[in-house]
């Protein structure tokens, strides 16, 4: 078996607080590659702490291209004493598009029919112009195989391998549903707070939780919560 002498230990991180977090009611961030928040900021510092507090090193660090999700990375990086490293940036793991509700009322978009086929539909269910939840857990679920699981190159290297993927809640909903196959309604519900780490293993045995949504490092400072959005940059029903 190719995972017999290789096992990966994957920190899966949300970005800090960003700018449309903070926005009240809406469908979609108005500014789909938003930066974070001086909130956002501290959270993601705060995150670098613990894991040089825990004596955590990654192999390897992958962030989505978007700003807030860089800016989480360099600023987790500066917390951790390692302020200036390199890391990569990966397209297939920005948060799910729906361009034509950026800025727009989740009361205004949501209508009751709707509702309804997104119920119906679940994770095939578009909106408008936007990516269903399985577009977006096929193109990261499809990175996560080709770039890390399956990749010779990994299994060339025995032992553990620690890595880092900072990403969004939708995003990081769909590859938790992709790795655990939870029911896609309880994913839904599932929070997800800003710089929060879910932590799972892939072995010989294949996956293994460890935790998810573990933020005790921003206790003191925060977070938006907000109702019946699940927190994330785009609204789920």
């Amino acid at each position: 078996m190719i995972h017999d002498n290789v096992l990966f230990d994957f920190f899966f991180i949300r970005h800090g607080e960003s700018e449309n977090n903070i926005q009240p009611g809406i469908a979609a961030g108005a500014n789909f590659d938003a930066p974070m928040t001086k909130r956002g900021h501290k959270q993601s510092f705060a995150l670098g702490e613990r894991l040089l507090r825990q004596g955590v090193k990654f192999d390897r660090i992958y962030s989505s291209t978007l700003a807030r999700a860089v800016q989480t990375t360099e600023g987790m990086l500066k917390g951790m004493g390692l302020d200036g490293a390199q890391f990569e940036r990966v397209p297939q793991i920005i948060e799910r598009q729906v361009p034509a509700w950026r800025g727009k009322q989740a009361d205004d978009v949501w209508t009751m029919e709707l509702r309804f086929i997104s119920a119906e539909k679940g994770k095939w269910f578009q909106p408008a112009d936007g990516e269903s939840e399985r577009a977006v857990e096929r193109r990261a679920g499809n990175w996560l195989e080709d770039e890390i699981i399956y990749n010779p190159e990994w299994h060339e290297k025995p032992g553990t391998h620690t890595i880092a993927i900072v990403s969004h809640g939708v995003t990081l909903r769909t590859l938790l549903h992709y790795i655990t196959n939870w029911d896609s309604t309880f994913i839904r519900r599932t929070e997800i707070h800003n710089t929060a780490i879910s932590r799972l293993r892939f072995g010989r045995s294949g996956w293994s939780v460890v935790t998810i949504n573990d933020h005790a490092h921003t206790e003191e400072i925060g977070d938006v919560i907000r109702e019946g959005v699940i927190q994330g940059d785009t609204v789920v029903p």
